[in-house]
Order: structure tokens, then sequence, then C-alpha cells
């Protein structure tokens, strides 16, 4: 009797375009929120983004930071 294998391989040349296409937004996801909403904190979301995006602690703290409210209005 054999064992089953597993039928999961590395993608290929052309594979790896759609791969990309998927994961580099979702990685610059708290970035594209703090663009596009506006965010005063913006250039410090990016820069913090780009280079500890690839940490889960840094993706997510960047990603709390871009839908953190602005500043409180004052009526």
């Amino acid at each position: 009797m054999t064992s089953p294998t597993l039928l999961i391989s590395m993608p290929g040349g052309s594979e790896w375009i759609l791969v990309m296409l998927v994961l580099l937004p979702l990685y610059f996801l708290p970035s594209i929120i703090a663009i596009a909403r506006k965010n005063p904190n913006t250039t410090p979301i990016v820069i913090l983004n780009l280079l500890l995006g690839w940490t889960f602690l840094g993706w997510i703290g960047t990603l709390y930071w871009a839908f953190r409210n602005k500043q409180p209005q004052q009526s």
C-alpha cells in the first residue's frame, strides 16, 4: 500500500505574478487605508508598514494606526 502524496507545490513563473497581485496589496493594506482616509500620520504609517509589515505585530499595529480616528473635532 502506498502512502498518499501531497499535491501542493510552489507556484511557477506566471503563477508568481498572480500571487504577488494578491499579496502585495494585502501587505500594504494599512498604507492604502491611511492614504484613502487622509490620515495625518500617513508617511510614518507607510514607512513602518514597509519596514515592519512583514512581522504580524508590525502589520496589525500599522493597520490599527491607519484606522485610528483623526484628531477629535471641536465644536
